[in-house]
């Protein structure tokens, strides 16, 4: 017997695509796998259309040629590519974005992130925000970082090797707890 999956609409979390640079093929197509709504730059839309990736929109406040038919145009309006995108999925009811970005400023996120939940893929790092009392099952040896400044951070499952940097102690479920609204926390992919 096979399984159908009906995939609304906004249901898979969308992507949006700031730089292609040293990122896994592999890792792309499974982001792509259930077909989301594909958001990037125009520098990246060269990229992207040369994968033959669907884009759905793209990030500016004017473009000089058009790359693909039916594609969507978000104004910067004097805000950042990352701040257009993320207000824009805000807007339309979006719940998630995975995001690819070669270098990670937190700050263009940080005010996103108790509104959307934001997965951001940089290199060989899955960074995300996770408020006090998360709680995720790993295997033991995997590395962590604590990229935000906390308050009174508790931690169980974790080791302290230094500078915000943890490795799991055994399998099992991993635990932090703190005072700030969110901290954002990076792991190995």
């Amino acid at each position: 017997m096979s399984s159908h999956h009906i995939v609304r609409e906004k249901q898979e979390p969308a992507l949006l695509l700031l730089n292609l640079n040293n990122f896994s093929e592999e890792l792309l197509g499974q982001l792509l796998e259930w077909s989301p709504t594909v958001i990037t730059t125009p520098l990246v839309a060269e990229q992207i259309n040369a994968y033959e990736i669907k884009i759905d929109i793209i990030i500016a406040d004017a473009l000089d040629e058009e790359i693909q038919s039916d594609v969507k145009q978000i104004p910067q309006n004097g805000t950042s590519q990352t701040e257009a995108a993320l207000k824009y999925l805000i807007q339309n009811d979006y719940k998630a974005v995975n995001v690819v970005a070669e270098t990670v400023d937190l700050a263009d996120f940080t005010a996103f992130a108790p509104l959307i939940n934001i997965v951001i893929y940089s290199g060989n790092q899955k960074i995300y925000a996770v408020n006090s009392g998360f709680s995720k099952w790993k295997p033991a040896g995997e590395n962590f970082q604590i990229l935000s400044v906390h308050l009174n951070l508790q931690t169980s499952g974790l080791n302290n090797i230094g500078s915000n940097k943890f490795v799991t102690i055994n399998d099992g479920f991993i635990s932090l707890r703190f005072d700030n609204e969110l901290l954002f926390i990076s792991e190995d992919i």
